[in-house]
């Protein structure tokens, strides 16, 4: 499809990115295959050589990937995407990609506990340097910028607190460092916030999430610029962090529907945290699109909504302890599923104290203000009523 109009997103859900073969699909062909045949060894020599485009392997150029890559870049408004195996491992990618040993990382302390560990211990061993500052306050992240410093690395909203960071003063400070800010836009996907557009440089999705929409699926991407994009790819040819053919087919089909999915998980997600304010049993409500949460004006100027994450605390009764209450309000659920993913159209409910954030110290989690007794919700596409009845407050 010709993208010199200017069409909304919603087409370009449902627009971008599609490659019709001879046979004339209205749907994305899968291509489930391994490699890809030439016509001559000299074709051949010029697909390996880069002097004529076209597929040459699946570990790096499948035409059904290639579809989900150009669909997401056009929504983001990237020049490029590099579609990876799982939301990590797009991580992974962008940081070989662009950073050398030596180099140094500042990223926010609220990030999501795997990849604490990925910047904390898997890449420091290999010699990247990592400090961590809090997404909030953009003084520690000028504080913490050495001559080394390559990268800044955010979540907004941050899982679980749903904390949001100014986006363009972030990559202002970036910028004048010489260094690129990368912007995890998981939570938000492009149909809420557009980082680019605000002046990240990058943006991280773990496609599993909003993307894919009913849990079935694990991808990533890495989106930005074709210069910044090269080495990111580069490193993806060479270690084989590949999407497979079926797993972009899928997510090229959640995409169609994004929009629509983020407008009633949104819509839905407000309903409750709403709701959940007026519990006795509750102490405290996160959720962006509350006029109670902290950064409620600025992510009103960088969201289109709220996004589907509502976390709170759960008071605990005199006898129990704080993991002890949110355990007995999870475990007496019937209907959400008690599951650490999100983005799904089921509403999922987890304890991200010994789930998601659980190979962090205690203290660190107290740190970013992850208490024992915080509980996720990721707001599905069910009856909010309904959700309500299933939490026995």
């Amino acid at each position: 499809m010709s993208l010199n109009k200017t069409y909304h997103p919603e087409t370009l859900s449902l627009r971008a990115g599609t490659e019709t073969t001879e046979f004339g699909e209205n749907s994305e062909a899968i291509f489930l295959n391994s490699s890809f045949k030439f016509k001559n060894s000299a074709q051949a020599a010029a697909r390996f050589g880069g002097t004529e485009p076209g597929n040459i392997y699946s570990r790096f150029t499948n035409p059904t990937v290639t579809m989900f890559q150009n669909k997401l870049a056009a929504l983001e408004g990237a020049e490029q995407c590099v579609a990876t195996s799982s939301g990590m491992s797009a991580i992974l990618a962008c940081v070989m990609g662009l950073c050398n040993a030596g180099d140094h990382v500042v990223a926010s302390r609220s990030v999501f506990g795997t990849t604490v560990q990925l910047f904390g211990n898997i890449l420091k061993r290999w010699g990247l340097e990592v400090t961590f500052v809090s997404l909030t306050n953009p003084s520690e992240w000028q504080a913490a910028i050495t001559p080394k410093t390559k990268l800044f690395f955010v979540e907004t909203p941050s899982n679980p607190l749903t904390e949001v960071c100014d986006i363009k003063v972030l990559a202002g400070i970036a910028h004048e460092a010489n260094a690129y800010l990368v912007v995890d836009n998981c939570f938000c996907t492009p149909a809420i916030q557009k980082p680019l557009d605000l002046g990240a440089d990058i943006i991280i999705h773990s496609a599993t999430k909003y993307i894919d929409g009913q849990g079935r699926c694990l991808g990533g991407a890495v989106l930005g610029s074709k210069t910044l994009m090269e080495p990111v790819y580069g490193f993806l040819r060479t270690a084989g962090v590949t999407m497979s053919a079926f797993n972009a087919w899928v997510f090229l089909k959640g995409l169609e529907t994004l929009h629509i999915r983020m407008e009633a998980h949104s819509r839905k997600a407000f309903e409750l945290a709403t709701w959940l304010e007026t519990q006795p049993q509750v102490a405290r409500v996160y959720y962006p699109g509350l006029a109670s949460h902290p950064q409620y004006a600025l992510a009103s100027q960088q969201q289109v909504s709220g996004g589907g994450i509502v976390s709170f605390e759960v008071k605990p009764k005199s006898n129990q302890t704080k993991q002890e209450a949110a355990w007995e309000l999870i475990d007496a659920t019937e209907l959400i599923s008690i599951t650490a993913n999100l983005g799904d159209a089921k509403s999922t409910i987890t304890h991200p104290a010994t789930t998601t954030h659980s190979r962090i110290t205690a203290e660190a989690r107290l740190e970013v203000g992850i208490s024992d007794n915080l509980i996720r919700i990721a707001v599905g596409l069910e009856h909010v009523d309904d959700l309500k009845a299933d939490l026995r407050f």
